[in-house]
């Protein structure tokens, strides 16, 4: 939808879109007031089996945006490749990690959770050794509990737990859905990524009926847009056309500055605060807010 704006100054006339890219009218939502108290978490899993899409990026600058606004954070590393972990700056050898608290009953989550230079995040850091994780968990009973009973331990310090999960939808991101309040999908704006939606919901809806029936969608979040391609643009509209407002109403687009921040191990909102990638993750974390899915 456009509208007509004239200029008398010099009597031209130009269409503005009053849409964003989702197709529906853009809002700006309101900057959300600190809170008096601090916990319990909701729990989200950031989710998607195709690597790529922007898990780790979302996990890191919606968490630091999160922060901004006055919310304890922890950023849960569930991915072996270590990621999240490497793009915070923080240790991950020779230190307890996710791995540890997921076999070991002598470590407490405390004994791993490592500050972040953002003020209010903190991480639970993973490296290589995750990967093995999955063949000791077989045979371990109530397997798929084990990371929510991790979470209980700290959920009361923290006002959101983001859970960035491995691109895969094995045993350790069924931990992760179990665990989990909420769950977004960052979904790049490519075919190939949109092809694995519908799977992805069908293992989230058989965790609701069999591990978790609390669980809910919070969202599908469009990533890597860029407005200039016919494609991005038809993959998005194809999107919204089947999953309606389930598709939230930020936009992530595709910048340089995001494997800028990454190399520096900082957010992008504390890299370049003014970057329009910057302004989209404060959105997200506002439009969350909006939602209900964070307190």
């Amino acid at each position: 939808m456009t509208k007509e704006t004239y200029d008398p100054a010099d009597g031209t006339a130009t269409l503005e879109s009053d849409l964003g890219p989702t197709g529906r009218p853009l809002r700006q939502f309101a900057e959300p007031p600190h809170l008096a108290s601090h916990g319990p978490a909701r729990i989200i899993a950031l989710c998607n089996q195709k690597g790529g899409v922007g898990k780790t990026t979302t996990t890191i600058n919606l968490g630091a945006a999160l922060a901004d606004y006055g919310r304890r954070v922890l950023a849960i590393d569930f991915d072996p490749q270590g990621a999240l972990s490497a793009g915070l700056g923080v240790q991950t050898h020779d230190v307890p990690t996710i791995y540890d608290l997921l076999l070991s009953r002598n470590v407490q989550p405390r004994d791993a959770i490592q500050a972040t230079r953002v003020d209010g995040l903190d991480v639970i850091p993973a490296n290589i050794d995750l990967s093995a994780a999955e063949v000791h968990l077989v045979t371990e009973v109530a397997r798929e509990q084990i990371l929510a009973s991790v979470l209980r331990k700290v959920s009361g310090d923290y006002d959101v737990i983001l859970i960035d999960c491995q691109p895969s939808l094995g045993l350790l991101t069924v931990n992760a859905l179990t665990a989990s309040h909420g769950v977004i999908i960052p979904l790049e704006c490519e075919y190939f990524a949109l092809r694995g939606v519908a799977l992805l919901i069908e293992t989230i809806d058989k965790v609701r009926d069999r591990l978790n029936p609390a669980i809910t969608l919070d969202g599908i979040l469009a990533t890597m847009y860029d407005a200039r391609t016919l494609h991005s643009r038809e993959v998005l509209e194809r999107v919204v056309e089947a999953f309606g407002d389930q598709v939230l109403e930020t936009v992530i687009t595709r910048t340089v500055k995001f494997p800028d921040a990454t190399v520096a191990a900082t957010p992008i909102t504390e890299f370049a605060p003014e970057h329009p990638a910057s302004r989209a993750y404060r959105q997200l974390a506002r439009e969350l807010v909006d939602r209900g899915a964070v307190a």
